[in-house]
């Protein structure tokens, strides 16, 4: 009776065995299956780059590609000297820095520059203009840099001072001795953190620093440099009209009649600032100056005078067209 009992439960043991084996058997079938299935759809591509990279293909390609750009990027740029300005003051940069001008690449590339020492002499360019186009050329810009105000959402420029909405007459020696010269930025109602101008000894006058980098670059043919100087120099306030003038005066002098970029801002600058402009006897010394030497004496005067009568005529119109209009409340 009781070898019964144990032959039933031995017998119900393997029967659970049994088909606990099937169960493992089944799903080691199954998940053989689902491997099968999961390495059908494995894309091509990377089956074809691994047997490449096998046979050694790949290998031998990203070492000739190391090779070639290893002759580029890693081989180290020979140093050129310059001689800049009247007192030869001496800079050194990478010929494939300079290169990113067209003017420096094509004299790099002829018998101007000095094979032997690597020396480009510039007398004619003054040092300060000349490290700011070294700077835009290692960097991307020159200082003061643009900056994003993100509080105000807008552009300003590197320590910088909160900007004054119209140009400042230019103060005499007599009424400001300290800031003699009428300089950008230096009368004590706006005092500058940043220098708006720069001398130029070929002129003898502080000239905006913008407009002469902004002719520099044209000479040296970077056309995205023009561009930052000239949104640079859109930033800038607080200028006395005798600086405007003369930088105008540069402008028209350095840049040819076929850009009229810079030119047009200094004409919408004035005729902005028009009221601030007729009542300067700089504006009035200067033009009489300039059309006398030309066209006589005389001739001068009648400039202002036409200059004052336009301005005025545009003051009419622009009030007659706010007087017809509506104003809401």
């Amino acid at each position: 009776m009781f070898k019964r009992s144990f032959r039933s439960r031995d017998a119900g043991t393997s029967q659970r065995e049994t088909a606990s084996t099937t169960m493992d058997s089944q799903h080691r079938v199954d998940k053989s299956v689902r491997l099968t299935r999961k390495g059908a759809t494995r894309d091509p591509q990377k089956v074809s780059k691994l047997q490449r990279s096998l046979r050694g293909e790949d290998t031998s390609r990203m070492q000739s590609e190391q090779a070639r750009l290893g002759d580029k990027s890693l081989a180290p740029s020979p140093i050129i000297t310059l001689v800049i300005g009247n007192e030869a003051r001496l800079f050194a940069a990478h010929e494939n820095v300079l290169c990113q001008a067209p003017f420096f690449d094509k004299v790099l590339h002829s018998t101007l520059v000095d094979a032997q020492n690597r020396r480009i002499s510039l007398p004619d360019e003054e040092p300060e203009v000349f490290s700011a186009i070294l700077e835009y050329l290692y960097k991307g810009d020159y200082y003061p840099r643009l900056q994003h105000n993100k509080q105000r959402n807008s552009w300003e420029l590197e320590d910088s001072l909160p900007r004054r909405a119209t140009p400042q007459t230019s103060p005499t020696i007599h009424e400001s001795p300290k800031f003699a010269g009428g300089r950008a930025g230096q009368t004590p109602q706006t005092p500058s953190a940043v220098e708006a101008t720069v001398f130029l000894s070929s002129v003898g006058q502080h000239l905006l620093r913008d407009t002469v980098i902004y002719c520099a670059a044209e000479r040296y043919g970077l056309d995205e440099l023009k561009r930052l100087a000239l949104r640079k120099q859109g930033l800038q306030s607080g200028i006395d009209v005798g600086t405007i003038l003369r930088s105008a005066q540069y402008c028209y002098a350095h840049t040819p009649d076929s850009d009229s970029r810079l030119r047009a801002h200094y004409l919408a600058l004035i005729i902005r600032c028009r009221k601030t402009f007729k009542r300067s006897g700089t504006m009035q010394a200067e033009m009489e100056k300039c059309g006398s030497d030309v066209y006589g004496e005389g001739s001068g005067k009648l400039f202002f005078d036409l200059f004052v009568a336009m301005c005025n005529h545009l003051d009419d119109v622009i009030e007659a067209s706010n007087s017809r209009t509506p104003k809401t409340i």
